[in-house]
């Protein structure tokens, strides 16, 4: 028996929009700041962050496309594209922090200077834009890898402009060239922390893993203690969506009878104490000659 509580993906449409918005009108100030200044800098960060534009597109693209029916052919839907997402979104960033790692060892055996006042103030824009955009998506983070993955793709560029901004004045105080390198990498390390665990998961939920906040033996303690109960198996859990868990599972019981009321308090159960929203249970009749090809101890 099937049940679902009909868990809609979140709408963040208006977040992507403003963000995508957002982001394009810094683009476009950079890169025209960083041709009249002269600054490579600017004109190589508007390109970075032009990548995080459509990073921010993919994982929009990625909540509309979940949100679309099942079809015959794809009885689950499209809700795992958004698991897809955050793993493109994650290697995307492990990708450009490699790249500002690389650059940032460079700069170590050939320090370059901060171009005075108009890098640090266009930086602090970028400051001031990429946080607004990740505050868009900070509530969210912590339940939906995708949106995660545009948070930390947005707080990253945060930090980096944040960077600039701290060894540019530093550096116009002290001529400490060193620094502007040497903060950058401890950026990315802060980042690196935060972007590798969001690779690890999409990886291990488009892997069909039981997410990380599922209390496995938790669950398989409800379910075998349950009146009537005598034991369980073919049991599995994975993610359907960054946001909504599956369950399929097998009770061996003493009655033979099917009994709806039972089935639907275990699914009430399982989704309210352990957040599984679309649980499939079969029941099967304890006696010597019930067998199951499922199960691990009737296979031959």
């Amino acid at each position: 028996m099937s049940h679902n509580h009909n868990h809609e993906l979140k709408n963040y449409n208006k977040a992507f929009a403003i963000g995508v918005v957002l982001n394009l009108i810094f683009v476009i100030i950079e890169g025209w700041y960083g041709i009249t200044s002269d600054s490579l800098a600017l004109i190589a960060d508007a390109g970075h962050n032009l990548s995080d534009v459509f990073a921010l597109l993919l994982a929009w693209g990625a909540n509309l496309i979940a949100s679309k029916h099942p079809t015959e052919k794809r009885t689950y839907g499209f809700k795992k594209i958004t698991i897809l997402a955050s793993l493109a979104s994650s290697i995307l960033l492990l990708t450009a922090l490699g790249g500002i790692a690389y650059e940032a060892m460079g700069r170590f055996s050939n320090p370059q200077p901060i171009h005075g006042m108009t890098v640090i103030t266009v930086a602090a824009i970028g400051v001031v834009i990429n946080t607004a955009t990740a505050l868009l998506f900070v509530s969210g983070q912590k339940e939906d890898l995708n949106i995660k993955g545009a948070f930390l793709h947005m707080a990253a560029d945060a930090g980096v402009s944040l960077g600039v901004v701290a060894a540019g004045i530093f550096i116009m105080v002290t001529g400490a060239l060193w620094v502007d390198p040497a903060l950058s990498l401890l950026i990315v390390v802060v980042i690196l922390i935060g972007t590798w665990g969001l690779f690890r998961d999409s990886l291990n939920l488009s892997l069909d893993a039981a997410p990380g906040h599922i209390d496995l033996p938790g669950i398989k303690s409800y379910l075998t203690k349950t009146n009537g109960v005598t034991g369980i198996h073919d049991l599995h859990i994975w993610a359907l969506s960054t946001q909504e868990t599956a369950l399929t599972v097998h009770l061996v019981m003493t009655t033979n009878s099917i009994d709806n009321d039972f089935l639907w308090k275990t699914q009430q159960k399982l989704h309210d104490r352990f957040g599984i929203e679309h649980a499939t249970i079969q029941v099967e009749m304890e006696s010597p000659t019930t067998r199951c090809m499922l199960n691990p101890n009737d296979c031959q």
